[in-house]
């Protein structure tokens, strides 16, 4: 952060001024910092889901926190006995979204060992 810069033969008034201005700078960054620390586990989804080419990603997210509340309900150990059955499941649905996901050109080679339609 940057003084302000002040005459040499400030008034107290001045200084007061400048050092409100200081003090708000700094909240400001106080502020901007906390936000980026609390926004930073919604970017890493928004980035996960880039890197996964999914069309509807907020849906599949909908969709997803919808299913753990409805399975979790209201006691935590019916969620995490669910979570330990399905953890294996993971790699699949992955796999599965990203086929869903990804869209075909229209100018794709077809795969090997078909002849072209």
């Amino acid at each position: 952060m940057i003084p302000p810069r002040l005459p040499e033969h400030a008034t107290p008034q001045q200084m007061r001024k400048a050092l409100v201005r200081m003090r708000l700078e700094l909240h400001r960054q106080e502020l901007h910092y906390e936000t980026l620390r609390l926004t930073q586990p919604l970017q890493q989804v928004r980035a996960w889901q880039q890197q996964m080419n999914l069309r509807h990603a907020p849906l599949w997210g909908l969709a997803g926190v919808t299913l753990l509340g409805f399975f979790g309900g209201r006691n935590i150990g019916g969620l995490r006995r669910w979570l330990r059955q399905a953890g294996p499941y993971v790699p699949l649905l992955v796999s599965a979204l990203r086929l869903l996901g990804t869209p075909q050109p229209r100018g794709a080679a077809p795969p090997p060992g078909q002849p072209p339609p």
